[in-house]
């Protein structure tokens, strides 16, 4: 994972790039967070899969006693969805709908208890995917592994300016196909793929200022990735966002940047290049090479997060 300067004004030349036509629309409505945002989802998504996401997003509510109410009354759709009744209809019924969303809070206990459950749940899915898969004709294998090895959420954040640009650039590191060839490959499944505010990942301090580039929540469930400068004027390098996306990703396997993590890090990134060499590397010969880490910053790490510090020299120091 490299480093731009962070308050550059170049943009990634694809932020006209429109969202997959194929992805699922939903505006949700959630009045106790006072939280109105358009959400996307994969087509292959049910209402169960929206239910844990937003327990992700807000986990301080019984997300399994919820009721989504439908705003306009649609031709062959009900005005009510609940856990029990509808866990597993297909989002892409509820397409470019409003939902509006009720769920009683939950005690702190509670909510740890649950955010439990819900990973334990969410690692059976996967196993019993991958079970599934490792049965299919080889051809059929290569779409489920895209539908089950991806990012199954995306959301920019809307109280900042041109959502739809953001949007945009996790729509091209969903469907790049460097990341799409490691996911499929390390049988990686991120349950939601967000933008991180600049003003809350950016700290002052008399050693200079630290900016965390990523974070990645409980091994996969949620991936955040900075993806504008520090003045929102512009979006940071492409190439520099999907280095950070390759970092986080190694941080579904490992939780500690050791020796495992910086290998498999490594590996990942370079997977990343060779799948669109015509990208990222210089092709020499018959190996590839990635580009050169930035200089005047100095990376560090914990606990899932890529933090990098100006210092202000002409070096780097990986920890």
């Amino acid at each position: 994972m490299d480093s731009a300067e962070p308050t550059t004004n170049s943009q990634p030349d694809s932020m006209s790039l429109e969202a997959d036509e194929a992805s699922v629309e939903i505006t949700l409505k959630f009045p106790p967070e006072k939280h109105t945002q358009k959400w996307t989802f994969s087509p292959t998504d049910t209402f169960e899969h929206l239910l844990l996401t937003l327990s992700l997003e807000f986990p301080s509510y019984d997300w399994s006693k919820a009721k989504a109410l439908l705003e306009k009354r649609q031709p062959g759709l009900k005005s009510i969805y609940t856990p029990s009744d509808d866990s597993a209809l297909p989002l892409s019924t509820l397409n470019h709908t409003t939902l509006r969303l009720l769920a009683p809070q939950t005690s702190a206990l509670t909510t740890l208890q649950d955010q439990r459950i819900a990973a334990e749940t969410w690692q059976a899915k996967r196993a019993l995917a991958r079970a599934r898969y490792s049965r299919l004709p080889a051809p059929q294998q290569r779409t489920t592994a895209d539908l089950t090895h991806t990012f199954h959420t995306l959301r920019a954040l809307s109280h900042l300016p041109h959502p739809s640009r953001s949007l945009a650039l996790l729509e091209r590191l969903k469907a790049d196909p460097g990341i799409r060839a490691a996911m499929r490959k390390h049988q990686f499944s991120v349950g939601l793929l967000t933008e991180m505010d600049p003003a809350s990942a950016t700290a002052a301090s008399h050693e200079g200022v630290t900016r965390i580039l990523g974070l990645n929540r409980n091994r996969g469930e949620v991936v955040e990735l900075r993806l504008r400068t520090d003045a929102y004027d512009g979006w940071r390098d492409y190439r520099t966002i999907r280095k950070t996306l390759c970092h986080e990703l190694a941080h579904n396997v490992h939780s500690e940047h050791d020796s495992h993590f910086w290998a498999l890090c490594r590996q990942i990134e370079g997977e990343v290049e060779r799948a669109d060499w015509t990208r990222g590397g210089r092709a020499v010969g018959a190996e590839e090479f990635a580009l050169e880490r930035g200089a005047g910053e100095e990376w560090e790490g914990g606990g899932g997060n890529a933090v990098v510090h100006d210092t202000g020299g002409s070096g780097n120091c990986l920890k």
